[in-house]
């Protein structure tokens, strides 16, 4: 897995300024969605019937459904982590960040076995992780912080679903991962040592559009963060009802969901114009980002655009 999947699928294992102009709605938003918890306002304003008909939601099953349909023409905007949306925008589909959803805050983790006492010690060991995914963002930041060189440690880039197999044959000594995947080592005799709360304001997911299409239709994008926000609005102020909502759609426990809920911290319409300001916390995590992922090889150059997020689209206000 690409992406981390939440619920369903895991259970199962400024514009003028950048020469942009704005016109009226001529057709809708297409924007690319799949199960994660931080995407759930999306889902409840849709359910409630607060997404306009500027706004049609294509929904599948993991990340790379949206980021396929973005490359490809097929969708205009997606919900993504924050390096998915470079991997996209560099690959040659210009992006906007237009809105957070989330900030992990603990959905992140780092498993190691229990004769591991201390980040130092994951020098000359194998670390089971997907580099291409978020749990690669993790751990290149944590390498960082505990000032480990990436030629100290073994990486045993594995696709998500295959790490619980490589720890049972002992290939791995941890494993940077997510839900459910955590809690199954941690159940095998893991000992979780570090996780996206150490890192602040650091893992994010965001809204994206092409800038193509916020330039052409402002509007539509628009009404897509004020559907965002209004789910959000009643996630917060109605949480059992929202609960309930979301544990009945995933065909899970309303428990998984209030665990889910802990793991993140959901962005009000303040945070998020902190976090889209010009040189805000989301462009110079993006460009850091970039440089680490284009240091590791995985994209071919960092990020060479002067904005790559706006608050232009967000609400004035919300009730």
């Amino acid at each position: 897995m690409h992406r981390r999947h939440f619920l369903g699928a895991s259970l199962a294992a400024g514009f003028a300024a950048l020469g942009l102009g704005g016109c009226g709605t001529a057709r809708p938003l297409r924007f690319g969605i799949h199960p994660w918890i931080g995407y759930e306002p999306i889902y409840l304003a849709e359910e409630f019937g607060w997404l306009p008909s500027a706004v049609a939601l294509e929904k599948g099953s993991s990340a790379l459904d949206s980021m396929a349909s973005l490359e490809s023409g097929g969708i205009d905007g997606a919900a993504l982590t924050l390096d998915e949306a470079i991997r996209v925008h560099i690959a040659g589909t210009r992006l906007m960040v237009v809105g957070v959803t989330n900030v992990s805050v603990g959905a992140d983790v780092l498993v190691v076995r229990p004769d591991i006492k201390n980040l130092d010690q994951l020098r000359g060991r194998r670390i089971g992780v997907e580099m291409s995914g978020v749990s690669g963002t993790l751990l290149l930041n944590l390498l960082k912080i505990a000032g480990i060189p990436r030629e100290d440690v073994t990486l045993v880039d594995l696709p998500m679903d295959e790490h619980v197999a490589a720890w049972r044959r002992g290939e791995a000594d941890a494993v940077a991962c997510y839900e459910p995947t955590a809690s199954v080592l941690l159940g095998l005799g893991g000992v979780r040592l570090f996780d996206s709360s150490q890192l602040p304001e650091t893992i994010f997911d965001v809204l994206v559009v092409t800038r193509q299409f916020a330039g052409r239709e402002p509007d539509a994008v628009r009404a897509l963060l004020e559907g965002h926000f209004a789910g959000l609005r009643h996630l917060v102020r109605n949480p059992y009802d929202s609960v309930y909502r979301v544990a009945t759609r995933q065909g899970t426990s309303p428990a998984t969901v209030r665990s889910a809920l802990a793991s993140v911290m959901l962005p009000d319409l303040a945070s998020n114009q902190r976090y889209l300001a010009r040189n805000g916390r989301i462009e110079r995590v993006a460009r850091d980002l970039s440089e680490m992922l284009a240091t590791e090889g995985l994209i071919p150059h960092a990020l060479l655009v002067d904005r790559f997020s706006t608050s232009d689209f967000l609400p004035r206000s919300v009730a």
